[in-house]
């Protein structure tokens, strides 16, 4: 199936993250909200797509030790605070999670890799939750959400 995306409008700045909310929900997994999760948290809040730990870790500027970071990540995952995305190269990218950040969609660059955050026009997002249902439908499968990455070439490589 090839998906074509006319217009596209580009996602909005992250709302802003509720610190108190993250916090509450590390202490339910029995973790702290420590300096170094803050710190990803809010690289992550500001960023305009998925990063990678090494990505975090140069965008802090070092400040944070790389293992530190890679740690912080699998915390906050495990916490449901971050959301992995796996990368057809084997890069995992982390984003803040739906909850925290709204619904929308990536567009993949094949070339440099880049993952740029979207967020669908209404009517192309109710267009695509009716084609969830249907596929799903083909299998007896019940869907709770759906995420769309569309690959191919981003401004700068293309």
């Amino acid at each position: 199936m090839r998906i074509i995306i006319n217009k596209v409008t580009q996602r909005p700045p992250h709302a802003p993250i509720s610190e108190r909310a993250i916090e509450e929900r590390l202490a339910g997994s029995g973790a702290r909200f420590t300096s170094g999760r803050r710190q990803v948290v809010a690289a992550l809040s500001g960023a305009d797509g998925p990063r990678s730990a090494a990505e975090l870790h140069e965008e802090m500027g070092g400040e944070v030790p790389v293992s530190s970071v890679y740690r912080s990540l699998a915390v906050l995952e495990q916490a449901g605070v971050v959301e992995p995305h796996h990368g057809a190269r084997g890069l995992t990218r982390y984003e803040m999670a739906e909850w925290l950040a709204g619904h929308h969609h990536h567009l993949v660059c094949e070339s440099c890799g880049g993952v740029e955050d979207i967020e669908l026009p209404k009517q192309l997002e109710v267009e695509l939750e009716r084609l969830v249902g249907k596929v799903s439908g083909l299998s007896s499968f019940s869907a709770s959400g759906h995420a769309l990455e569309v690959d191919g070439r981003c401004e700068r490589c293309r």
